[in-house]
């Protein structure tokens, strides 16, 4: 396990702030161009990236995240491509955690043991397999465990006190609490009620609560933070600028930079 993300939530709690952590396709629109997104988010204030890796069937994603994909895709990014730049912005910056959320046939295409270790030399803290439960997971955790690369995993909206508690005990790094149900989207505003169960997940010893899917403005962050969160994801949001502006890169990188600027903000004063 690497100490970024327990530095990074310990330094924001003594802060009294909430983490914003912008999600992005690496290698969207291409890779020269995703470096500069990276580069951007990272200059706007983002306490850590959440990344994924393009993928032809990204069964938990909606259309935004979908097409970023394809764009990516037909760009010519591939994981070892996508790996690389991930180790280049680590060189850059050495303490903002890097995670990946990616779909288990991603990490076994080479096995298992190659993905992880490739990750952990390129400098990513955490992977999150969108697809595998806790119940399926004991590969990837092993395999995760022994390049000493965190196992994130996703808290469904419809999970009851005893899966709380499951999950509560296996992620690690942070824990992924989703606000609503269906694909990743920016369309539908969070609509799960949140408050009790982030406080079981902590009671349980869950690390650091971040909320997901429906999060696209900044009062969707504060609305986050106040019900215990300790921290948002925007992805499809985020994603969005980048297709708003293809062909456009200097527009791009002004719109990301205030848009993160703009949710990292909502992080203070909640």
């Amino acid at each position: 396990m690497t100490q970024r993300y327990v530095k990074t939530f310990e330094r924001l709690r003594q802060k009294r702030e909430g983490a914003f952590i912008p999600f992005v396709t690496l290698g969207d629109p291409g890779m020269e161009e995703s470096e500069a997104i990276l580069e951007t988010l990272i200059e706007g204030g983002a306490d850590a990236l959440e990344l994924g890796i393009p993928f032809s069937d990204p069964v938990a994603d909606g259309p935004v995240i979908q097409t970023a994909s394809n764009r990516a895709l037909e760009a010519g990014s591939t994981p070892d491509k996508c790996m690389d730049l991930l180790e280049k912005t680590r060189r850059r910056h050495p303490d903002i955690p890097m995670g990946l959320l990616v779909y288990a046939n991603l990490v076994l295409g080479k096995g298992a043991d190659h993905f992880y270790s490739h990750a952990a030399r390129a400098g990513v803290d955490s992977v999150l397999v969108a697809d595998v439960p806790v119940l399926e997971s004991a590969l990837f955790v092993r395999c995760a465990s022994r390049v000493g690369v965190d196992t994130v995993f996703i808290v469904p909206p419809n999970a009851d006190d005893t899966k709380l508690r499951e999950i509560a005990k296996h992620t690690k790094g942070y824990t992924y609490f989703l606000g609503r149900s269906g694909v990743t989207g920016a369309d539908r505003e969070m609509n799960v009620p949140m408050g009790s169960k982030i406080r079981l997940l902590k009671d349980a010893g869950a690390p650091p609560v971040v909320v997901g899917f429906g999060i696209s403005r900044p009062e969707h962050v504060k609305n986050a933070l106040a019900a215990g969160a300790d921290g948002a994801i925007a992805g499809s949001a985020t994603v969005a600028i980048v297709a708003a502006h293809l062909g456009d890169p200097k527009k791009t990188r002004t719109e990301l930079l205030q848009f993160v600027q703009a949710m990292k903000a909502a992080t203070r004063s909640a």
